[in-house]
This record gives structure tokens, C-alpha cells and sequence, in this order.
């Protein structure tokens, strides 16, 4: 039963403060949640105003519906950041 964790690497130049940033990073967040249906966590740069790293997690009983879920996914946060995320790691245990 594999476990996917998708890392996504994320710039935020026009964050002035962790309000702006934690607000970006919530919309995503609740996006991505509610419309896939995965574990998401901010994961690193919590101090940081114009950068964070978020890991998102599922865990199903085919790795390639985890693929193509996390594809979705990454193609979910690309339209709502555009070239905000700087980069992206998919792993599965």
C-alpha cells in the first residue's frame, strides 16, 4: 500500500508579512484539501515572510492513482501560485 508525499517548494515575493504569507498559503491549502481530498502541512520557513515548503500526503492502494492525484494536485497549486512554486519532489514509502 504505497504513501505519497508530494514537497512543494514555494516563493512568495509580494508577501510582506506572515499575515500575507499565511494567508496565500491558507487559501491553497483549503483549496487543495477540499478538492482532492489529501493531507496538507506546512512543512518548514515558518518564520520566513516569503517562502514556504508544503508537503501534501495520501496514501491509496494504486501508485498510479497516487500519480495522477499528485499531477492534479501540482497542477492545482501552479494555477493558483503560477511560477510561485519554485519546486516540487514526489516521493511514495
Amino acid at each position: 500500500m504505497p504513501v505519497g508525499v508530494l514537497t512543494l517548494e514555494i516563493q512568495i515575493p509580494y508577501a510582506h508579512s506572515l499575515k500575507e504569507k499565511r494567508a496565500v498559503l491558507r487559501k491553497m491549502r483549503d483549496r487543495i484539501r477540499a478538492r482532492f481530498n489529501v493531507a496538507v502541512a506546512e512543512l518548514d520557513h515558518q518564520d520566513v515572510w516569503q517562502r514556504a515548503t508544503l508537503g501534501v500526503v495520501s496514501i491509496s492502494d494504486s501508485q498510479k492513482l497516487l500519480e495522477s492525484v499528485f499531477q492534479q494536485v501540482l497542477a492545482e497549486a501552479e494555477s493558483i501560485l503560477g511560477d510561485d512554486v519554485a519546486d516540487h519532489y514526489l516521493e511514495y514509502f
